[in-house]
């Protein structure tokens, strides 16, 4: 395997405050570096930087990918208050468009999360993701994620 053939998926820029640091610059920088054509961009609950990622990783010759890392309520986001014993106020979700329609469906969730859904982070739910899952990869994320949690 060469490393044109391996693609970060999920990485946090400095619109990640307090989990990601990078610019965009040092991370072309770096890509080119390790021979790396393709790079992605799945902020904490955040699509403030997909616009300069996106047209500025086109300049610097690389295939930009953008996603976001969603925070998902466990039941709905318009619960706002207290835990259940034992239970999360969120989950992490990482969520890739796949072309313009997909772009716009994580405009449209993130939206969403800031306007209606936020309660310490902008959440979004499993309604909103079966009404905007058009277009769109989702993997399982990090340790904060469903799947992990439930293992």
């Amino acid at each position: 395997m060469t490393a044109t053939d391996f693609v970060h998926l999920h990485v946090h820029t400095q619109y990640s405050l307090l989990d990601g640091a990078i610019r965009f610059k040092d991370l072309y920088d770096k890509c080119h570096e390790f021979g790396m054509d393709t790079v992605t961009i799945t902020d904490h609950g955040t699509m403030f930087g997909a616009l300069e990622f996106y047209e500025t990783a086109k300049k610097n010759k690389l295939k930009p990918i953008v996603g976001c890392e969603f925070y998902v309520a466990p039941h709905s986001r318009k619960i706002k208050g207290g835990k259940v014993a034992g239970e999360v106020l969120y989950y992490h979700l990482v969520l890739l468009a796949m072309n313009k329609k997909g772009y716009q469906n994580l405009l449209k969730l993130a939206s969403y999360a800031q306007l209606d859904g936020y309660y310490y982070k902008p959440r979004i739910d499993k309604e909103l993701l079966r009404a905007y899952s058009a277009d769109l990869i989702a993997l399982s994320a990090c340790l904060h994620g469903e799947v992990a949690y439930q293992v």
